[in-house]
C-alpha cells in the first residue's frame, strides 16, 4: 500500500498544542509522523469497535479480535521535512499464530518505509497483536501515588486529550473515547491510554534531554494504561537512552531504548 502527500505544518503544529512541548522548526521529530500518510478507511469499512475491517493494511484477520499495539522498532536515517511531499510504502512483513490463554493470538509485524526527495527518512516496523476473548485484566488501583521526580514528565490523560490524540492520528478505536463502549462491551474499567501516544510521551521525553537527530528508536508496551491512572514519562540519557512511562503508582507501563545512528 502507497500513500503520498505533502507533510503540512498544520497537524505538527496541534500534536506541540496538545502535548504542550515545542513546535518543530521544519524537521518533524522522533515518531510525529504518525501524523501524516495514514490510512482513512470508509466508514463502511469500519467494523462496530471502530477499526477497519477491511481496505488497509492493518485491517482484523476475523470477527471479534482485539487489536492491540504491542510496540515497535523505528529509525530516522534522514530529516522529515514540512512543507515538502513524502510518500508512504507499507507491506506486512511477518504473520504468526499463536495459542494465548484467552484463545488464538494473530501477530502481525508491519512495515512502512517514507522517503522525501528521493531518501529514506523513516524506516519502521510496528507490532500487533490480534487477541480473541475477554479484555486485558485492569491493574488495582491502589498504594500510595508517587509524585514525578526530577525528570519525570507528567502528562495529564484527560477524555479531551485521548479523543484530540486519535483525531490527530485517525484512530476510530472506540477503546481511547467511548467510555460506555469501552467498559460495557470491552470491559475495561475506564478509557485506554493509546500505545503510540505513550510512545511519544517517551519520544519527547527523551527530545527534552537533548536527544535528537538520526536516531533508532526500540520500544514495547508492557501493561495496560487507564485514564484514570496518569501517564509519566521519563528518559535517562546515556551511550543509550532509556525511556519509560509509568502510572501515578509507579507501575510501568511502556519501555524503550534509544540509539544514535552512526
Amino acid at each position: 500500500m502507497e500513500v503520498t502527500e505533502p507533510i503540512l505544518p498544520g497537524p505538527a503544529q496541534a500534536l506541540a498544542s496538545l502535548l504542550d512541548v515545542p513546535e518543530p522548526d521544519g524537521v518533524l521529530p522522533l515518531l510525529w509522523h504518525w501524523l501524516y500518510l495514514l490510512d482513512r478507511p470508509a466508514q463502511a469499512d469500519l467494523g462496530p469497535d471502530g477499526h477497519p475491517v477491511r481496505g488497509t493494511v492493518l485491517a482484523a484477520p476475523g470477527p471479534g479480535r482485539r487489536r492491540m499495539w504491542a510496540g515497535g522498532r523505528v529509525r530516522t536515517p534522514g530529516e522529515l521535512r514540512v512543507g515538502e511531499t513524502a510518500t508512504r510504502r507499507s507491506e506486512v512483513l511477518v504473520v504468526r499464530e499463536k495459542e494465548g490463554r484467552s484463545g488464538p493470538l494473530t501477530f502481525v509485524t508491519v512495515a512502512h518505509r517514507i522517503t522525501q526527495a528521493g531518501r529514506l527518512v523513516v524506516d519502521e516496523e510496528q507490532d500487533i497483536v490480534h487477541r480473541a476473548g475477554s479484555a486485558l485484566d485492569a491493574p488495582p488501583d491502589d498504594g500510595p501515588e508517587i509524585p514525578p521526580a526530577s525528570g519525570e514528565w507528567s502528562v495529564e490523560v484527560t477524555p479531551t486529550l485521548l479523543f484530540r490524540f486519535s483525531a490527530l492520528t485517525y484512530n476510530a478505536h472506540r477503546i481511547h473515547y467511548d467510555r460506555d463502549y469501552s467498559r460495557e462491551v470491552e470491559g475495561y474499567p475506564g478509557l485506554l491510554t493509546h500505545g503510540p501516544l505513550q510512545a511519544v510521551a517517551m519520544a519527547e521525553a527523551a527530545r527534552a534531554r537533548g536527544v535528537s537527530g538520526a536516531l533508532e528508536f526500540e520500544y514495547r508496551l508492557v501493561a495496560p494504561l487507564f485514564d484514570h491512572q496518569g501517564l509519566i514519562a521519563a528518559a535517562v540519557p546515556g551511550e543509550e537512552t532509556t525511556t519509560s512511562v509509568r502510572d501515578r503508582h509507579g507501575r510501568q507501563t511502556a519501555k524503550g531504548t534509544l540509539r544514535r545512528l552512526a
